[in-house]
């Protein structure tokens, strides 16, 4: 009795451990997601960005520039990215009139102004802020500059208009570079 007992208790934790060694750790690290799609950091910005439902005028923007090749390239890059919404609400007829093939050139620097070279985490930004009283000026791939500063706990651009715009979600990590999605479209001199 005690051999059949010992063999049923061998069993049991045999396939207790196996149920634990396949379902893996539970603090297992899921990709953030953004738009209602996960986004891979193995994936590059390109990848990860025609899929998010809410970056469909980033992306449509992007391909118009012919931008697609270089943001999908080696970078790294830092990609201020701004939501659907945050194109909507630039003045009526603005997204359409940089969408026109005549105004590539407008539409390139609009959104190479919303990148930086490298890869830079909000840890990194904050720390330069703090770092430099307040205040860190972030130059883009445009030429102009972003000043980024802290609101309350939040990291706030600003652009050489005075505009401004807040990091929603933050770090999203790409094989290429890093994503912050932003609330506003971010505007050059």
């Amino acid at each position: 009795m005690n051999r059949i007992r010992m063999t049923a208790l061998c069993a049991a934790f045999g396939l207790a451990t196996m149920a634990i060694v396949t379902a893996g750790p539970a603090f297992a690290v899921h990709p953030i997601e953004v738009g209602g799609a996960p986004m891979y950091p193995n994936k590059n910005i390109i990848e990860n960005a025609v899929n998010s439902k809410d970056h469909t005028t980033l992306v449509a923007a992007v391909q118009a520039a012919s931008l697609v090749d270089t943001l999908s390239g080696a970078g790294p890059f830092t990609v201020f990215a701004p939501t659907n919404a945050a194109f909507a609400a630039l003045p009526e007829g603005t997204v359409e009139t940089l969408l026109k093939p005549e105004n590539k050139a407008a539409l390139t620097q609009v959104l190479t102004y919303h990148v930086v070279a490298g890869k830079h985490s909000a840890e990194e930004i904050v720390a330069k802020i703090k770092a430099d009283g307040g205040k860190a000026v972030l130059t883009t791939v445009e030429g102009g500059s972003l000043t980024a500063t802290l609101a309350g706990d939040k990291v706030m651009l600003t652009d050489e208009k005075g505009g401004t715009a807040h990091v929603t979600i933050a770090d999203v990590d790409q094989s290429n570079g890093v994503i912050h999605v932003i609330d506003r479209v971010l505007l050059p001199n």
